[in-house]
């Protein structure tokens, strides 16, 4: 058997593997970039495959494509958008800004495969490509992948990862333990207190996605190469946001004006920022998590996080806090792609944007990796972590800052006096309270009280 067949196109001949399911367009694309070695990933991959079962099916309906032709191509799209053939999709993340090397690889892959299914001759650009461009196909392939990828899985695992710590919450909100500002001692919470922060900020960040899905369901597909809809349908635009919105459940919608569609990238933009949010937050509970676990000696030791895997290639025991510690990388790597999407969607020059590749590798690497990270969070570090209660006590007993419970009975001058002594003496707030006021230990215990100060409000 051959190693190679000759493919043509507009440019001429070149040779190809001889069991690719592509052409030449993706041959010149694999050859022109051998910059990362990183395909267009597979959501991306699937909406392409969405998008072209979608687009022949409304360009049949229209009278445009004959019913044969356009019933094989959505039989080939479908398999392409279930993951059937992604080893035929090669072409580099950074290539043609345009993503028209995507385009035309999705093309000619449906079309080879429709040409051999139904024994016909299928065209790449005539049939498969009808009524589109790349320049309208890659902004709705990124807008689809990423609406779909937030609403099947990053969602899903935000709520999950939110319910976890409320769970854990509720279990600790009878737990009082040192608070802590500027990394140094302050006025007692509760455990449950301290997790419902993070369990807001993750609500929080849910809801930011949520609020920024609207915007990102608005697709482009109709502008075609400028935004004026050349050799598409009238009818098209509507049609096929209303055909793409029954096939996969999601209400997509033509794009209000298809000239900024095509030319910029805002609503991806603005979801990249979103992304950014919940990475920020993600890198504050990972570290509050690793915090509280440092030591077990050395460090504050308040919880121990489950033991996953041993800590050292040198050191016998040592257990680290290796899930917290991929979340803060998983947080930094976001942060980054959000930088370089922002970067890319400012290259809208004039009716099109020459960076949209990366702008999909970016916002749906963020996507993956926070939904990924967020069922890790929840059930390999929140889940499991023990409270380490005799660590908690100490440090509660020996907080000088209690003293601030006094501030309306013995003021605050006296007060920093009590909380410096204690401090420097290394003893008991209440211990030299007792010996620096006119109040009795009892009535100093109640003032004083760890768990009643978690309340807030005025001592009394």
């Amino acid at each position: 058997m051959a190693e190679y067949r000759t493919e043509k196109d507009s440019m001429g001949e070149l040779r190809v593997p001889a069991q690719a399911l592509y052409g030449a367009q993706t041959q010149r694309a694999v050859d022109n970039f051998p910059v990362s070695g990183i395909p267009m990933s597979r959501p991306f991959i699937r909406a392409l495959g969405l998008i072209k079962a979608t687009a022949a099916e409304v360009n049949r309906d229209l009278g445009l494509l004959d019913a044969t032709v356009a019933d094989a191509i959505v039989t080939a799209a479908s398999a392409v958008a279930d993951g059937d053939h992604d080893e035929h999709f090669p072409v580099d993340v950074f290539q043609t800004g345009s993503g028209t090397s995507s385009n035309m690889n999705a093309n000619e892959v449906i079309a080879h495969l429709a040409s051999r299914q139904a024994g016909i001759t299928v065209h790449a650009n005539d049939h498969v490509n009808m009524g589109q461009s790349s320049n309208d196909v890659i902004p709705t392939a990124i807008h689809v992948s990423a609406v779909l990828e937030c609403e099947q899985r990053l969602l899903p695992a935000l709520t999950h990862l939110e319910q976890a710590i409320e769970k854990r919450a509720a279990e600790l909100e009878g737990v009082a333990k040192t608070g802590r500002t500027h990394l140094m001692d302050a006025m007692p919470v509760t455990l449950g207190q301290e997790l419902s922060g993070w369990a807001a900020q993750i609500r929080q960040g849910r809801e930011r996605l949520t609020d920024s899905l609207p915007r990102v369901r608005a697709l482009a597909q109709g502008g075609t190469a400028v935004g004026t809809g050349i050799n598409a349908h009238p009818e098209f635009a509507r049609r096929f946001a209303a055909r793409l919105a029954e096939r996969t459940g999601v209400a997509f919608q033509a794009a209000d004006n298809r000239f900024a569609a095509l030319s910029s990238q805002d609503a991806a933009v603005e979801l990249s920022g979103q992304l950014r949010a919940l990475a920020v937050a993600y890198m504050k509970i990972a570290n509050d998590l690793r915090w509280m676990n440092s030591g077990p000696l050395a460090g504050l030791g308040e919880i121990s996080l489950p033991a996953l895997q041993p800590g050292s290639s040198i050191m016998p025991g040592k257990v680290n806090p290796v899930i917290p510690e991929s979340a803060a990388m998983v947080a930094a790597q976001v942060m980054g792609n959000d930088a370089s999407v922002a970067v890319a969607g400012q290259s809208g020059n004039f009716q099109l944007n020459v960076m949209l590749p990366l702008v999909a590798h970016n916002v749906l690497q963020s996507i993956d990796l926070l939904a990924n990270t967020g069922a890790l969070l929840a059930d390999r570090a929140i889940a499991g972590f023990t409270v380490n209660q005799a660590n908690l006590d100490d440090a509660l007993a020996r907080n000088p800052i209690l003293v601030t419970a006094l501030n309306s009975v013995i003021g605050y001058e006296l007060g920093a006096k009590v909380a410096k002594q204690a401090y420097a003496e290394g003893r008991s707030v209440l211990d030299v309270a007792e010996e620096m006021t006119d109040l009795d230990r009892s009535e100093l215990e109640r003032i004083m009280d760890p768990r009643a100060l978690t309340r807030g409000g005025i001592p009394e």
